[in-house]
């Protein structure tokens, strides 16, 4: 019997929550440079790639032999800027979640696929280890209706949330410190450019406090809502 949510149905322009662990739910994080490399990847895939610029700097003598090694790189790096348009995220220690919109058919097997091949290659040979990172293929569920649309936004950022609140006793780091996630953008704190909370806060007022997307966090999900949405247990 296949894995739950391991049979994906991909739609042009559909909504979905992805997302995967560690193998036998392993570690797949173990410090800040691992987060800020899986983020640096993220980015490089999702941000406009400028072929005429890049081949511009790349022909200048002035150039540097080291600067035209990353732009070799980065001219034969897939990217998925007009296929591919992240709502929301959160990285946990062993697993992460995205909030994605597809434009094309077939854009999130090859973008997930992309990103998760780069990333074990960096982790193996920072860790000395080989062999798969990952528990099985990644996990598509396609958002179906509107509740489950505002709701996983919420469950994404509700679980860096809880993880801030378990360091009881600990000096608390940043919430972006500790587990990086999209709910900076959310409250406006932090603009990025590959991420577009816009089609979720459409739904929130800026004016009313009791109506905003962070009141909205605050509140306790809707397990109902979630139930075929979210990972077997966390």
């Amino acid at each position: 019997m296949p894995a739950k949510n391991s049979r994906k149905e991909y739609l042009e322009n559909g909504y979905y929550h992805i997302y995967n662990r560690g193998v036998e739910k392993r570690i797949i994080f173990l410090d800040q440079q691992d987060y800020a490399v899986f983020l640096s990847y993220l980015k490089e895939y999702l941000i406009i790639k400028n072929e005429k610029e890049l081949q511009e700097r790349l022909s200048d003598p002035k150039t540097l032999w080291i600067e035209k090694d990353k732009i070799l790189r980065r001219l034969r790096l897939n990217n998925f800027y007009e296929e591919i348009t992240l709502l929301a995220y959160c990285l946990m220690p062993n697993h992460f979640h995205f909030f994605i919109k597809q434009k094309s058919v077939g854009a999130i097997d090859s973008f997930m696929n992309s990103l998760a091949t780069r990333y074990t290659m960096y982790f193996n040979r920072k860790y000395k280890r080989v062999g798969h990172l990952y528990q099985g293929v990644y996990k598509a569920v396609l958002i179906t209706s509107e509740p489950q649309f505002l709701h996983l936004s919420r469950y994404i950022h509700q679980q860096a949330l809880a993880s801030r609140k378990s360091l009881q006793g600990q000096a608390l780091r940043s919430l972006q410190e500790k587990q990086p996630c999209s709910y900076p953008e959310y409250l406006g704190k932090r603009k990025t450019e590959w991420i577009h909370p816009e089609e979720v806060l459409f739904y929130f007022s800026k004016e009313n406090p009791r109506l905003s997307y962070e009141n909205f966090v605050k509140q306790q999900d809707d397990g109902e809502i979630l139930q075929k949405l979210i990972l077997e247990e966390e």
